[in-house]
């Protein structure tokens, strides 16, 4: 048996530290003993119930997670008892679907992530498929390198499904884990960028402008939007999880300009997508990820290109969740880690 966080029931707060069966690995599996596991903004939701997502009750929550092979099964190749890896979220596929054949199994509807649709990390030993996993340098620490999943949902948001030019003009909203990192990655790419919150997220605000460069607005973006013609800024990332904030982006970008939403906004919106069409803009969703996006970003933090140091507010043990928890729920922290002890 093993110490795990777990979501039992869909009702608001069910969410206890459990002890739970070691899991049975298959042949094509590794037992991964986890050495650090992110807290996402998918598992307040899935603790406060807000989620808009299926989840399959009980579950040890946890999807961003780092770690060294315990076990390998029968017909695992490449990877040995030892080696420090990351894992990828899709640990359920369909390997005959389109779209997984195309490499984009991130999008197969029959997808089930850690944390929601099988067991995740928040616990001392994770069963991961060997097609999720990734090695990591000896040089970058197991505590960054469990946010590779959520770089990773920002590089694909901001490198995949968007067009940035260097010196384009590029606005972000929500200072959360995501918002801060789309926006460092626009930087990377050669965007003038800012990024929006409100007054409460000044402590987060100020760090992302001091650690990454970007300029910080509170509650007010139009300024700094039309500042140069008028016109409105070449992107918005909307990394906000509130359906209202893709009203400020169609208001904030420039005719024929882009929007990408990668925050989740499950409330209606009710208001008029018109902008859309008479601004001719191109609006772009962006969910999760693949293999090529997590090399790109693993090189980018092992060589020092992105660094998730500032964000990381602490680490504490998974008997402590909910401390960790709260940190970031109630935004004293930026990214809470945990660690199985």
């Amino acid at each position: 048996m093993q110490t795990a966080v777990v979501n039992y029931s869909k009702s608001k707060g069910s969410v206890e530290i459990r002890e739970v069966p070691l899991p049975e690995i298959g042949d094509e599996d590794v037992l991964l003993q986890v050495q650090n596991v992110g807290v996402c903004g998918s598992d307040l939701h899935q603790w406060m119930a807000t989620q808009s997502w299926p989840v399959n009750y009980p579950v040890v929550l946890g999807h961003e997670f780092s770690g060294n092979i315990a076990v390998t099964g029968k017909s695992v190749k490449n990877w040995k008892v030892g080696d420090r890896v990351v894992s990828e979220t899709a640990a359920v596929i369909n390997h005959n679907s389109p779209l997984t054949k195309t490499g984009l199994y991130n999008l197969d509807p029959e997808r089930k992530g850690f944390g929601y649709g099988v067991d995740g990390a928040m616990t001392h030993y994770v069963k991961v498929p060997q097609r999720c996993l990734h090695g990591i340098p000896d040089n970058l620490s197991f505590e960054e390198a469990c946010l590779t999943e959520p770089c990773s949902v920002a590089y694909n948001a901001v490198v995949g499904n968007s067009q940035i030019r260097p010196g384009d003009r590029v606005l972000v909203t929500g200072p959360g884990t995501i918002g801060i990192l789309c926006a460092a990655i626009a930087k990377i790419c050669g965007a003038e960028v800012a990024l929006l919150g409100l007054e409460t997220d000044r402590s987060r605000l100020d760090i992302a402008a001091k650690a990454y460069c970007i300029h910080p607005l509170y509650g007010n973006a139009e300024g700094w939007c039309k500042k140069t013609d008028g016109l409105g800024v070449d992107l918005v990332i909307d990394a906000a999880g509130n359906s209202a904030t893709l009203k400020t982006a169609m208001e904030m970008v420039r005719p024929n300009g882009q929007i990408t939403k990668v925050g989740w906004g499950p409330q209606p919106c009710n208001f008029s997508l018109d902008p859309i069409v008479h601004k001719n803009i191109r609006l772009q969703g962006s969910f999760s990820h693949n293999w090529p996006i997590w090399e790109k970003v693993i090189d980018l933090l092992a060589k020092g290109n992105l660094n998730v140091k500032p964000i990381i507010g602490g680490v504490w043990p998974i008997t402590d969740w909910r401390r960790a928890f709260e940190e970031m729920k109630d935004g004293r922290v930026i990214k809470s880690v945990l660690k199985p002890i």
